[in-house]
């Protein structure tokens, strides 16, 4: 078992992991930039070391200041949570490379399936299939218009490297395509430092289905699915599994299919296999794999039982998988929403601040993680996430019912945030019988914009 963890990461998942250290016996070390001196992570670590400036580039993704700080501490471990360098490759060889354990997968693992070319080519490889496209990266437009031929249109142009919805562009004419493409690859490089591309055949009104899956270099198994398809901008707001739109026929074999490919590709710790589904056809298609502890990870956890940010540490340690894929099983409805501090009213415009005043919702199947406390400044340097509300009940509906309550309940005074949209979404005609698509919520904001200023 690991002895020290540094926690490679802040806000609410830098809480969660530091939480499911201490369970397991673990001391903590806490990394923040001056902007989180007084952050939630800080105070619970038992140990805090400061790493910069407010910029990220020379803080958080400062890879040597915080190699610097597991050295000077005595840490035999660091957990990148996710964002900022959880799916870099480079620092989890510069991890493993100081003689420190990274919790995640190698290095190898994580450059094979963050390029979306690579991943998609080992996806083939084991069997899963793939979404219709070009086989490799599309080398410019002259090579853009040979794959056209076999996608037709509309196309997604996507980004090889990185993720997040950004370097992505989808063209539905040949005049859009010619525009897309050159915006795509400067988007990609300015983004990720890859200017590199590949295309995609839109699937109309897809859902977006991802499985969650536990490896430890040689073994696997899955926990089941989650469905992400509310989306605004491509960036996920309503997580819940599991998915309502799947026959168990057609869970087992995506499932299955996950669970193939994190052992084709030796993978370790907790993944993510992300897929579309069309509804109309029936069918699944793979599009690319997170190698890292997901934001919507609790929904999982509130329908298997399963600490996946502990079984991270297992693994880490050293520890093969404990749980058999015949232990795992699915017990009712989850549902995750993102609390951002951003105001609907006014396009989702970033809304920092302080906490004047906080009630959290409780009771039976109710979870709240966040980094929030009574008096605490939100900086305006960093994604606007605040907190996640989770909810489990012994039915969808039911989960929905609780999801108001628990959104009620809530206050967060002196912030504006997405709590409004929650409770219209939860009351819509299409969101209570689940019948939603990754681009249904785009539409949904055009039409129900003065309601939510209102």
């Amino acid at each position: 078992m690991l002895k020290k963890l540094l926690v490679a990461n802040r806000g609410e998942i830098a809480v969660r992991i530091i939480r499911a250290a201490q369970d397991l016996g673990i001391a903590t070390v806490a990394v923040y930039s001056a902007a989180d001196a007084e952050s939630l992570h800080v105070q619970l670590a038992d140990e805090a070391v400061n790493i910069g400036p407010p910029a990220a580039k020379k803080s958080y993704l400062n890879v040597e200041a915080i190699l610097k700080a597991a050295r000077d501490t005595g840490c035999d471990s660091v957990h990148p949570g996710y964002g900022f360098l959880a799916e870099n490759a480079a620092f989890s060889d510069a991890v493993t490379g100081a003689a420190l354990v990274f919790v995640g997968p190698s290095g190898d693992a994580i450059r094979m399936m963050g390029d979306k070319v690579s991943a998609r080519s080992a996806a083939a490889a084991a069997g899963v299939p793939v979404v219709p496209g070009s086989a490799g990266r599309v080398e410019g437009l002259e090579a853009g218009h040979e794959v056209l031929t076999a996608t037709g249109f509309p196309v997604m142009i996507k980004a090889a490297a990185g993720g997040g919805g950004r370097g992505i562009r989808i063209a539905n004419s040949l005049a859009e395509f010619e525009q897309a493409f050159p915006q795509a690859e400067a988007e990609a490089l300015a983004a990720f430092g890859d200017g590199g591309l590949y295309m995609e055949k839109v699937i109309g009104k897809a859902r977006h289905i991802e499985v969650q899956v536990l490896a430890d270099g040689s073994d696997a198994i899955h926990c089941y699915e989650r469905e992400c398809s509310l989306q605004r901008r491509r960036q996920k707001v309503w997580e819940e599994a599991p998915s309502r739109a799947l026959s168990a026929r057609l869970r087992e074999e995506l499932c299955a299919s996950a669970v193939a490919l994190a052992k084709a590709v030796k993978y370790s710790g907790a993944g993510t296999v992300e897929y579309l589904y069309d509804d109309e056809a029936d069918r699944f298609y793979f599009i690319e794999m997170n190698t890292r502890i997901q934001v919507e990870h609790p929904v999982t956890e509130a329908i298997t039982g399963i600490d996946l940010v502990a079984e991270m540490l297992r693994i880490a340690g050293g520890e093969k998988l404990r749980i058999r894929q015949g232990d795992v099983s699915v017990k009712g409805h989850a549902i995750e929403v993102r609390l951002n501090a951003e105001d609907p009213a006014k396009e989702f415009a970033p809304f920092p601040g302080q906490v004047a005043g906080l009630r959290i919702p409780g009771g039976p199947g109710v979870r709240f993680d966040s980094m929030l406390y009574q008096g605490y400044q939100v900086p305006p340097f960093y994604d606007s996430l605040l907190a996640k509300l989770i909810v489990h009940a012994e039915t969808r509906e039911a989960a929905i019912v609780r999801l108001i309550r628990a959104l009620n309940e809530l206050k967060i005074d002196g912030l504006k945030t997405t709590k409004p949209l929650f409770l219209a979404l939860a009351a819509d005609p299409a969101v209570r019988a689940g019948d939603v698509h990754t681009r249904w919520l785009e539409g949904w904001l055009i039409e129900n914009a003065a309601a939510l200023a209102g």
